[in-house]
């Protein structure tokens, strides 16, 4: 409701249109209705188009082994941001804005911290998205302040009951860890969010890096990327990694690619024998073929798109 304000404000200054989406999840009955009603209701009194999306995550979690399966909140974020990407196409929007704020970033990073995360990961959640259609105005602002501008000026908003239910990894870390970091330093996500500034930063030279060296390491095609045959045990293993990340990325995979995925990969293209396949998340598979490494989701022979390097 703060970033409808502070946008609905803006808009004469910066010539913006503007659109309001809201995404039903299905999964907390009346209560998600009257959240839609409240949203429905503050883009009328703002004079702005409203679309309503419903939509079901538990589609995603009804198929597969579980441990392939997304947790709830994973599927009704890809859900969610499917819905926007809809809307944003029938409008001809050219940006989604949503609001995550600064203790956002700091919960993101601790729960990655804990669930085991790379330099990747310590970037948390981004200002915009690498291709600039979804932007997060908010994210350098705190909880804090947010709710403090809301009463400023007279806003309604609606909590989430979920956001308080310990079944949720999230609402369990405010509750039981967020008075230990306050303890130990008040500006705990400040602190977090420059650590995400600067590890994107970081970040960012890496990719270039990794993006530079790719041609001599990686080849093949839409399907099947081949690696080299042979020399990634001279590569810093910090490249390395980030050119089998790299690789997954390419053929639509990475997201749910954990360090301990990318050393499995590492040693196989350093010690397999010919021969050899590994399974892999994405329902890849990496083979150590008479043609030499490749990684897709069927066998593939013949060298043609192969990498540079010899």
């Amino acid at each position: 409701m703060v970033l409808l304000h502070a946008l609905a404000g803006l808009r004469d200054e910066f010539g913006l249109g503007l659109a309001v989406a809201h995404v039903h999840h299905g999964l907390r009955g009346a209560e998600a209705d009257a959240d839609a009603r409240c949203v429905e209701e503050a883009a009328a009194e703002y004079g702005l188009v409203f679309r309503l999306a419903r939509v079901d995550p538990e589609a995603l979690r009804a198929d597969g082994p579980s441990r392939s399966r997304p947790s709830l909140q994973e599927a009704a974020r890809r859900v969610r941001y499917d819905a926007f990407d809809a809307i944003a196409a029938e409008l001809s929007s050219q940006h989604i804005a949503t609001a995550h704020q600064r203790d956002d970033q700091a919960e993101t990073l601790l729960l990655r911290l804990f669930r085991g995360t790379g330099p990747d990961g310590l970037a948390g959640i981004p200002p915009a998205s690498a291709d600039g259609r979804i932007v997060r105005p908010l994210l350098g602002i705190d909880r804090e302040a947010i709710e403090a501008w809301a009463v400023s000026e007279g806003l309604r908003w609606r909590e989430d009951a979920s956001n308080r239910n310990p079944r949720f990894a999230r609402a369990k870390l405010r509750q039981q860890l967020r008075a230990l970091a306050e303890s130990l330093n008040p500006g705990w996500q400040r602190a977090l969010a420059d650590l995400a500034d600067a590890q994107r930063d970081e970040n960012d030279w890496m990719d270039t890096l990794t993006r530079e060296a790719a041609p001599r390491w990686l080849g093949g095609d839409a399907e099947t990327v081949r690696f080299a045959n042979k020399g990634w045990e001279t590569l810093p293993p910090a490249l390395a990694r980030r050119l089998i990340r790299l690789a997954w990325h390419r053929l639509g995979g990475g997201r749910d690619v954990s360090r301990r995925h990318l050393e499995r990969v590492l040693g196989f293209l350093v010690q397999s024998s010919p021969g050899a396949r590994l399974e892999l998340p994405g329902k890849l598979i990496l083979q150590n073929d008479p043609a030499g490494f490749s990684l897709g989701p069927a066998e593939r022979s013949g060298s043609d798109g192969g990498p540079t390097r010899e």
